[in-house]
């Protein structure tokens, strides 16, 4: 079965998006992203040094994939913009994650500067993935923006506390078109395989691998586990019911009733 998440009219194999920062030895990022077999890779833009093009962290990401730089840094649409611009200049392609945060103790995202920032790339010709507050009616302004996709937390970045969104990012996914991907708080496959039970389309994390004592081998867990989540998803849940019921006859056996 051809399940493929289209992004743009692209389609991705892959449902697993992953990070590029926070690794003890970037030298190992190969390796995560062989065990993720993910396509697409974020990257701060701050990390490449153009000037030092042999130790920049591009030279540690197979040919093939997807770059999906980020705007990290940003404090409002503006300095979004020009990061984006300059990521394109620096050969990074179109693909851009909007990333616009003035909250430095929660690092919660700004929507309103996001939605200024989606309407003014996607007009430059920019695939815009913004990542955002799970809160409805931005995400429906983003779509009618040109956004490729809505990506709500699930809960602050780097926390790893899983789904504390849960209700919020239901609405996204039952009345949003474009692919809902979580974006931050992941912190265990068991919680990107619940979120992928509830219909969104995509996960993307860094730090639950990158602070793993064994990055390689949660790589794997967590694209097992998101496999497992869609999987539940397509198949669709048993009904839930208030009192218990056998999974066999329990009359006319071992007794005359």
């Amino acid at each position: 079965m051809n399940d493929d998440l289209i992004i743009a009219g692209k389609p991705i194999r892959s449902r697993l998006i992953t990070g590029s920062g926070k690794y003890r030895d970037d030298r190992i990022i190969k390796e995560v992203l062989e065990a993720a077999e993910c396509d697409i890779i974020t990257i701060a833009l701050r990390r490449i040094d153009l000037d030092r093009p042999d130790d920049s962290i591009l030279n540690h990401i197979p040919e093939g994939k997807i770059l999906l730089p980020n705007t990290s840094g940003a404090r409002n649409a503006d300095e979004a913009v020009r990061i984006a611009r300059l990521a394109r200049a620096a050969g990074c392609g179109d693909w851009i994650k909007i990333e616009v945060i003035n909250d430095q103790k929660y690092l919660l995202p700004d929507n309103q500067e996001t939605l200024k920032a989606t309407e003014e790339l996607v007009k430059d010709g920019f695939v815009v993935l913004p990542y955002m507050s799970p809160e409805l009616a931005t995400a429906r302004r983003l779509v009618d923006a040109g956004a490729a996709a809505v990506m709500p937390f699930g809960a602050p970045i780097g926390t790893n506390k899983g789904l504390r969104t849960l209700d919020l990012i239901e609405i996204l996914v039952e009345e949003i078109s474009i692919p809902v991907i979580v974006d931050a708080g992941i912190g265990r496959p068991s919680h990107a395989a619940q979120a992928m039970e509830l219909g969104v389309d995509a996960i993307l994390l860094n730090t639950a691998i990158a602070s793993s004592k064994d990055p390689v081998a949660m790589a794997q867990a967590f694209k097992m586990a998101i496999r497992a989540g869609r999987y539940a998803y397509l198949a669709g849940p048993g009904a839930q019911s208030h009192n218990a019921r056998p999974s066999s006859p329990m009359t006319g056996f071992l007794r005359d009733e």
